[in-house]
């Protein structure tokens, strides 16, 4: 368990270290923060209450894409992953402004960020623990229609995209370089991280045949 834990939170820190780096870079938002900055522009409340209350939507959208009860311990990461993410932006990002850095610097940290956010994911869904809803829905998606994680990640940033565009969010290459290129990332490390995962296991080589 202790494993498993350790694991799930270091996947957690990398993958919101990379959203930071993101969003610091100030080329556009990922597709979801986009999203709900559009709701919040539209309809006021902020951006974090928006973050809530649709990832207690998708906690019911994901029961039925996997014919299961709604995940209730869901709300653990949800509140996990908001205590992560500050401590990210309001004090290790707090004094880093890359608004007027040069535009090859922006871009290499949009795409750095990217790459983080592909190796958190693949990591941190590797022990089984409950997931935020958001992340839980390209795995519902790609079992629901037996597609790869790539495929799945990418349909929902296709459609959460989408949605932004039509509703105003910030959409840009922020918007669009995770939309193309963290399925493809995040299938990428999945698929070097999970062999290594089980052999690292306290139950060795025996939990590794066991899983595969």
């Amino acid at each position: 368990m202790l494993y498993r834990a350790t694991v799930y939170l270091v996947g957690m820190f990398i993958n919101f270290f990379g959203v930071a780096l993101l969003i610091n870079a100030t080329l556009g938002a990922g597709f979801w923060t986009s999203f709900f900055i559009g709701v919040s522009d539209h309809f006021g409340y902020t951006v974090g209450f928006w973050y809530g209350a649709f990832q207690l939507i998708i906690i019911f959208i994901n029961a039925k894409l996997m014919n299961t009860l709604p995940e209730s311990r869901a709300v653990v990461p949800v509140f996990l992953e908001s205590l992560i993410l500050d401590f990210w932006l309001e004090i290790v990002f707090t004094p880093i402004n890359l608004s007027s850095a040069p535009f090859a610097l922006q871009v290499l940290a949009l795409l750095a960020g990217v790459g983080f956010i592909g190796l958190g994911v693949a990591i941190y869904i590797l022990p089984q623990f409950p997931r935020a809803p958001v992340d839980q829905l390209f795995l519902a998606v790609s079992s629901r229609f037996q597609l790869s994680l790539q495929t799945g990640q990418t349909l929902v940033a296709v459609v959460m995209t989408s949605f932004a565009l039509a509703i105003g969010g910030p959409v840009g290459l922020g918007t669009l370089a995770p939309m193309l290129f963290l399925g493809p990332v995040i299938q990428y490390f999945y698929t070097r991280a999970y062999p290594i995962y089980y052999r690292l296991h306290p139950g060795g080589e025996a939990a590794y045949q066991e899983a595969v």
